[in-house]
């Protein structure tokens, strides 16, 4: 109870800075206040907005990779961490988050070698001891498992026989859909990247640098929303990019950007319904 007052506190003066001064760096420290609260959703929103305004800020990206780390979005923690150890160095915390971020995505032995590290230079840190234990004994306790279960395992066929009928609609990931994208004829890439144009996830056989681009369609994603928001248009879900050799499909989700470049020769009407429908609009 003590705790939830003491964040609640913490939001109500972090709120008040930012109120007074939307472009403060005060936004990390009100996203980390909503994520310790366990408010996810509104933690990810506040630090995503910030980060548009102050995207060298490497304590928000810190904040930002805990934030997907509790989402169970790992890959995308260890892309923001590694963006706040490129601005501040390999810190102590940094080192320490991108062992338990190796751990949930069951890299045992990378966060092993990370922990091993962590503990000869400070040997009395708890924390480190206790990742490191973990890091030990699950790949120990899978293993146990597996054994078990090859005792008494059921055949594969009959597996596959309950999975499709106990799990019919499983929702298709990110990375399913950026494979998926390219197996449609006219499409040449495809991409997942964050807000600040960080790339999470692509399928990408252009010349042209996948990077460079993902910056470049975010700076235009929020030059549009700059100039829209303020006239009560709402914000950008969807942008169509036609040049001379290519068109590129950006569509706007919770999570992040998808980015879709096919020939500009193709049949974009049909392409969109592909997409739209691989994304689940239809």
């Amino acid at each position: 109870m003590t705790r939830t007052l003491e964040l609640d506190d913490r939001i109500v003066k972090c709120q008040r800075i930012l109120d007074d001064d939307p472009n403060s760096q005060i936004f990390a420290a009100l996203a980390e206040a909503y994520r310790k609260k366990g408010e996810l959703d509104k933690a990810f929103t506040i630090c995503k907005n910030g980060l548009k305004v102050h995207s060298k800020y490497g304590s928000a990206h810190l904040v930002m990779s805990k934030i997907n780390l509790d989402r169970g979005l790992y890959d995308w923690a260890e892309i923001e961490l590694k963006e706040a150890a490129k601005i501040d160095g390999n810190t102590r915390p940094i080192e320490v988050l991108f062992a338990e971020i190796f751990i949930y995505k069951g890299e045992f032995q990378k966060a092993i070698n990370k922990l091993k590290n962590l503990h000869a230079v400070d040997p009395t840190n708890e924390q480190v001891k206790k990742l490191l234990d973990i890091a030990k004994k699950i790949p120990e306790e899978q293993t146990v498992i597996m054994q078990s279960k090859k005792k008494d395992s059921v055949p594969d066929e009959e597996i596959e026989v309950v999975n499709r009928v106990e799990s019919p609609c499983e929702p298709i990931s990110t990375r399913e859909i950026i494979e998926s994208a390219v197996t449609i004829p006219g499409i040449d890439g495809s991409l997942f990247i964050t807000f600040e144009g960080l790339i999470v996830d692509s399928e990408w056989s252009l010349q042209m640098n996948s990077e460079s681009c993902a910056a470049q369609l975010v700076a235009i994603g929020n030059l549009l929303n700059n100039e829209l928001k303020p006239k009560s248009f709402g914000e950008v879900r969807t942008i169509l990019i036609e040049t001379d050799g290519t068109t590129f499909y950006q569509i706007y989700k919770e999570d992040g950007i998808y980015v879709f470049v096919a020939k500009s020769t193709s049949n974009l009407g049909s392409i969109r319904m592909k997409i739209e429908k691989l994304l689940g609009y239809n």
